[in-house]
């Protein structure tokens, strides 16, 4: 038995997941706010490991070069996400590139940062893509957060709105 599995025994690691606009903010904005259980969220160590002079940084331009460095207002050379992301679900192999990348750099500081934890007995892991990402044996159970696609796509409208506008200011 490795680490990770004698850690699982005394730890509740609830895996959430779901699909786009499905709800995991707001269950991650209730269990904050009336909960004290730490949560611990991918797609933020995803946005941290692409951040200037990282390894997946140096990776990320290798493959694509600069044409992805955000050019307006950033003296720091930061990766333009927005073209990132247009550019990987365009192109099936750059995605699956940046997946194979970018991954097993989140799983390992989620197990790095589940550590960190490990005197609380729960614990609460974001992962929107834990089964494409082979994340389950990290969790000791996985929720799936599921709506109705109408309320899906209502909610995915707003956030679009709300980031344009963010955008504009």
């Amino acid at each position: 038995m490795d680490i990770l599995q004698k850690s699982k025994i005394n730890q509740r690691r609830i895996g959430l997941t779901g699909g786009i606009a499905s709800g995991k903010t707001t269950i991650t904005n209730y269990i904050r706010k009336y909960k004290n259980i730490p949560i611990l969220d991918a797609d933020h160590f995803s946005r941290e490991l692409i951040k200037p002079n990282t390894y997946g940084y140096k990776k990320i331009l290798d493959y694509f070069g600069n044409k992805i460095i955000d050019n307006e207002n950033n003296s720091e050379r930061e990766i333009n996400r927005k073209q990132l992301r247009n550019i990987i679900f365009k192109h099936c192999e750059s995605k699956e590139w940046i997946e194979k990348l970018l991954h097993p750099l989140i799983k390992e500081k989620m197990i790095e940062e589940c550590s960190q934890y490990k005197n609380n007995s729960t614990i609460i892991l974001v992962i929107p893509l834990l089964f494409e990402a082979k994340f389950e044996d990290i969790c000791t159970e996985i929720w799936l957060v599921k709506c109705p696609k109408e309320l899906q796509k209502k909610d995915l409208s707003q956030e679009i709105i709300l980031a344009k506008k963010k955008h504009m200011n």
